[in-house]
């Protein structure tokens, strides 16, 4: 195998190493306390900003309904994990491409659980990475 050969089958793993993972988050940040991993908020609106979602981590209650606000000059594809599959948590598929200026609601969260979700156009952005934890 040729050495840039080589090279590139081990970029290639790296990058899908660092894929969304699954339906628990795969690696947005959760732990209270530590600012790489925020702590919950108690909100059911989730805003985007060219600095990413925030806040990145809430809680809700069983059956709510989580609105984002794209307060971004461009347009978002929200999904929940995995990428590029999705599914992980169907409600919050309902978001889906929202344009600049546009508000979406997932649908409602009746399964206890936490939930993870991306951009779609750009899963690999932890910024844009964050979970939804149904109590």
């Amino acid at each position: 195998m040729a050495l840039t050969h080589k090279w590139a089958v081990i970029a290639a793993s790296v990058v899908l190493a660092m894929g969304c993972g699954g339906g628990s988050g795969g690696g947005t940040p959760t732990a209270p306390g530590n600012p790489t991993n925020p702590t919950p908020v108690a909100t059911t609106t989730i805003t985007i900003t060219a600095a990413g979602v925030n806040p990145q981590v809430i809680t809700v209650p069983v059956g709510s309904r989580v609105t984002f606000i794209n307060n971004d000059s461009r347009s978002h594809e929200m999904h929940s994990d995995p990428h590029p599959n999705h599914g992980d948590c169907p409600p919050i598929d309902d978001v889906g491409f929202i344009s600049a200026g546009q508000t979406k609601q997932t649908g409602n969260l009746t399964v206890v659980r936490t939930c993870g979700f991306h951009d779609h156009n750009l899963p690999d952005i932890a910024n844009l990475r964050g979970q939804i934890i149904v109590q």
